[in-house]
């Protein structure tokens, strides 16, 4: 017995890193990849993550759209839990353009029009016991990105304002939209 406690606490050893690698999986690697592409462009970035959202929640409203099938609710929390940690690390990269004064002017109009978007459609599935709170939390991310693109589109006015930027040389080639 005592020679099987050591071989015991080798496999749980073991076992520990393996669960901590799964990781996150709420985006896929083709998504992942994406966000990549766009690093260095945080328009293109925040556009990419407003297109990861938007296909969310249109699988949230597809899932009520069509006739109820098994594990709908299972389904739903899943995603809601997907579209919160997609939000969450939106809201993490916009609290970190802030302070860098990257140029958001653009797209903070259009990420708060798709907050609003979202907010309205995630509350129109029934409630459940099932997926309230993973709906609760999910609100909860978009509420925070309004927030935070709110108050960033009054600090980039202001900065850009007194800091206005180059002009980009008319011969410069366009970068490339995200899909």
């Amino acid at each position: 017995m005592l020679r099987r406690l050591p071989f015991a606490f080798v496999l749980l050893a073991l076992t520990l890193p393996l669960h901590a690698q799964r990781g996150d999986n709420a985006m896929s690697e083709g998504e992942i990849e994406q966000l990549r592409e766009a690093a260095y462009f945080p328009s293109d970035r925040v556009l990419v993550f407003i297109k990861l959202l938007d296909a969310r929640n249109k699988k949230i409203q597809d899932l009520f759209a069509h006739p109820r099938k098994p594990g709908r609710e299972q389904d739903t929390h899943d995603l809601l839990e997907q579209f919160t940690s997609i939000a969450d690390e939106l809201n993490d990269n916009l609290d970190n353009y802030g302070p860098h004064h990257k140029d958001l002017r653009k797209v903070l109009p259009k990420l708060l029009d798709a907050s609003e978007r979202w907010a309205s459609n995630l509350k129109q599935p029934p409630e459940n016991v099932e997926y309230d709170l993973a709906r609760k939390l999910a609100l909860e991310a978009i509420h925070d990105i309004r927030d935070e693109a709110t108050h960033l589109i009054e600090d980039q006015k202001n900065w850009f304002a007194a800091h206005p930027p180059a002009k980009e040389p008319e011969n410069m080639p366009a970068r490339e939209v995200p899909r």
